[in-house]
């Protein structure tokens, strides 16, 4: 097979993306030809129960086949889905080598539905839209002869979570810092002036103007290199990035391995986010980091976070170190390689492991904010419950209420006015049949979905915040209530009432509020 890509020349492109759109190649369409258990199963690159739903002769059954399935059609068939010679002339499709009148696709078009029910698709290399380059078969060569290190991968887990934490508000110009297929820039399109997208990997941004083109997005500023060196001295309102985060003895994937040692291409890149970052902008990227031996893994990423910058840094899983050697082995199909290779390869990770003191690797998010401040929000925290995506707006709520925090002494923080946050709902925790419960959780369901342990005075101050009486009127009524000095309980609340505020149990109103 031809290792030419595809050209997105764009009233061809208008004309494919008409067709995939008449034949319903969209994420709803799909869900609705296959039922949500084969759906789910090419999720995870898994083509069986897929196979089975596709055995029609239908337009969109075609293009499952030849799109996401990597199965030859009939030039008759395609023809009847497709503007088959033009797809043919821009490469989209090519000729089976084995039987002229059999066309197979050259790359892997995968429907993806946007925010607001866009129809987008993304292009990847065959065979790496899910699961990684491990579901190709073969040595060191991917579809069609390219080398398997310089292949690209499509939509996974970590993207799909980017794009549900990147904060969406408007901005003048915005980074996607290692585009591979384009989904973050396809995304920044949407609420971005300007959208500029590296990558160290040239096929990358040919894939990435694929999608952006077939998807009817502006075009991006495509740049080749590697973390900033194709914008130096330029500076965004948003950078967002996927990075080749794994940590490898070596970089043998592009699409992953970073080829610093350790975590220091994550570390290289949030130390510098802030030189590129304009005022109050953000830099969101997701990353791995060691945890090693002696050393408190909050302490050493705290320590990355450069000076005028908020940041919170949320830790989703920790894996020991063969947990992640077997997981990056199987993404890089060392588990198909001989058992004495494949030992040795093993080994190599555990020994560069060890090397470093590395007992295990944490996964998760970095969100920065560029703030100028000299009193900064580092907040790094370890949170491996179930969240409600998209976090965009949870994300930038919490970075607005740090801006608050700093800015409100007590007696400030006593004359604002707060409301309780959304869907908060408080929980007794005690013995059945007991006068008192032994304590009271206040629980979110939406956003980060938190849970904290507050006392009676703190039960009653969050069940009365309706934005009508300042934090200090309803602590005076609760005293009074309760029997206590109003000012001992004016003293000794505050710090409770900021905890509640960071946390987002309770929202502040301005004072110019009704």
């Amino acid at each position: 097979m031809s290792t030419h890509l595809p050209t997105a020349h764009r009233e061809r492109t208008a004309r494919l993306r008409d067709a995939l759109l008449a034949a319903a190649f969209t994420a709803d369409g799909l869900l609705d030809l296959l039922g949500a258990p084969a759906y789910a199963a090419l999720a995870r690159s898994e083509t069986v129960p897929a196979l089975r739903a596709t055995r029609g002769s239908g337009p969109l059954e075609t293009l499952v086949r030849l799109f996401l399935l990597q199965r030859p059609v009939a030039y008759g068939q395609a023809a009847a889905a497709l503007p088959v010679e033009e797809c043919l002339a821009d490469g989209w499709l090519v000729r089976d080598e084995a039987d002229p009148e059999l066309l197979r696709a050259s790359v892997d078009v995968r429907p993806y539905g946007g925010p607001e029910g866009q129809d987008w698709w993304i292009i990847s290399d065959l065979g790496c839209a899910v699961g990684g380059a491990g579901g190709i078969a073969g040595g060191e060569a991917g579809p069609g002869g390219v080398d398997r290190s310089q292949l690209v991968l499509g939509v996974g887990g970590a993207s799909t979570t980017l794009a549900g934490i990147t904060v969406r508000t408007p901005v003048a110009s915005a980074l996607d810092l290692g585009t591979g297929s384009g989904i973050q820039a396809l995304h920044a399109a949407q609420h971005a002036t300007k959208v500029t997208a590296t990558d160290l990997n040239p096929r990358a941004l040919h894939f990435a103007r694929l999608t952006l083109a077939l998807s009817g997005a502006p075009e991006a500023d495509l740049r080749e290199g590697s973390l900033f060196e194709p914008v130096a001295g330029e500076t965004y309102d948003l950078i967002v990035s996927n990075p080749p985060f794994v940590i490898s003895p070596g970089a043998r994937l592009t699409y992953r391995d970073g080829g610093m040692g350790g975590d220091d291409l994550c570390r290289t890149l949030v130390q510098q986010a802030a030189d590129r970052l304009n005022d109050g902008g953000y830099c969101q990227l997701l990353a791995n980091w060691q945890h090693i031996e002696g050393e408190d893994w909050r302490e050493r990423l705290s320590s990355w976070v450069p000076r005028g910058c908020d940041a919170w840094i949320v830790q989703r899983e920790v894996q020991d170190v063969a947990q992640y050697a077997e997981l990056w082995l199987r993404d890089g199909g060392d588990h198909r390689a001989g058992p004495e290779q494949y030992a040795a390869r093993y080994d190599a990770w555990l020994e560069e492991f060890a090397a470093r003191k590395t007992k295990g690797i944490g996964f998760g998010w970095i969100t920065l904010r560029k703030t100028g401040s000299d009193a900064p929000s580092v907040i790094v925290e370890e949170w491996p419950h179930p969240v409600e995506q998209p976090l965009a707006e949870a994300i930038r709520a919490h970075f607005e209420r740090q801006d608050f925090l700093r800015t409100h002494d007590d007696a400030a923080l006593l004359a604002t006015r707060f409301r309780l946050a959304e869907e908060v709902v408080q929980e007794q925790v005690g013995l059945p049949g007991a006068e008192d419960p032994e304590h009271v959780v206040l629980r979110q369901n939406r956003g980060m979905r938190r849970a904290t342990k507050v006392d009676t005075v703190g039960a009653g101050f969050a069940g009365v915040c309706d934005g009508t009486l300042s934090a200090g009127r309803i602590l005076d009524a609760i005293a009074q209530l309760i029997g206590e000095d109003p000012v001992v309980l004016r003293d000794r609340t505050p710090e409770s009432i900021r905890m509640l505020v960071e946390q987002g149990f309770l929202v502040p109103l301005p004072a110019d509020a009704p």
